[in-house]
């Protein structure tokens, strides 16, 4: 907050207009024919489906972990759908798997990606939209046992609320897990390991997909699967 403050204030004296923050994602990214570049010096085998995000619902669906690159790196403490880890909400033993992934303590909680035009049919008690996931909400009772692995003990969940018009690519992945499995939520959490920053550049998600027990890295267009790629 000072940090702000001060650049506030000098931008006030130097007649600088200060706008609202467009979004998180103002590290590097990379084009999709850098991601190809990247993947063929890597040698690994991926296909590039017709619609990554279908094909990352599918998995998600399947009960598949996937590991999300896209777009550009976020800056702050948390994954909001350009570096993350995604799984399937409706398992409650998913929480324990996502730790064991990641390598970190079991009773820490994963948070809910939902639909901004969703959230208030399953979450309450906090600001909506939430799209810096900064606020703990209810959990409505009747989604309590359909989405237990981001609800806590107390009940609560700590949202991300996913625009359309701000996060297209995120929220087709959303609609289409929806499609096949009746839930407007995934469960979202930093693209990273124990003891490691979140995960920057395609090197860092290689690795990170090389060294952990994920299903399926979407990183831009591309699919790298396990199966394949460690046959």
């Amino acid at each position: 907050g000072t940090a702000l403050g001060g650049a506030l204030h000098v931008s006030a004296q130097e007649g600088i207009t200060a706008r609202p923050m467009p979004g998180a994602d103002l590290g590097r990214g990379w084009s999709d024919d850098a991601l190809r570049d990247w993947l063929d010096r890597a040698a690994v085998p991926y296909d590039r489906p017709d619609d990554i995000a279908e094909t990352v619902a599918e998995e998600l669906a399947r009960d598949g972990v996937v590991a999300w690159f896209q777009g550009r790196s976020e800056y702050g403490p948390r994954a909001l759908g350009h570096r993350s880890l995604l799984a399937h909400p409706g398992r409650a033993e998913n929480l324990e798997r996502l730790n064991h992934v990641k390598g970190r303590e079991e009773f820490r909680p994963v948070a809910p990606m939902v639909l901004a035009d969703r959230a208030a049919d399953l979450f309450s008690g906090g600001p909506l939209p939430s799209p810096y996931m900064l606020f703990v909400h209810d959990v409505a009772a009747a989604w309590r046992d359909r989405i237990p692995a981001v609800v806590h003990v107390d009940g609560t969940a700590r949202i991300q609320t996913v625009d359309e018009r701000q996060e297209p690519l995120v929220a087709r992945m959303l609609r289409g897990f929806e499609r096949r499995t009746g839930l407007p939520v995934v469960v979202n959490t930093s693209l990273n390991t124990a003891g490691r920053p979140m995960v920057d550049d395609p090197r860092d998600a290689l690795e990170c997909f090389g060294s952990a027990p994920v299903d399926l890295l979407a990183i831009g267009p591309y699919a790298v699967r396990r199966g394949r790629a460690y046959a």
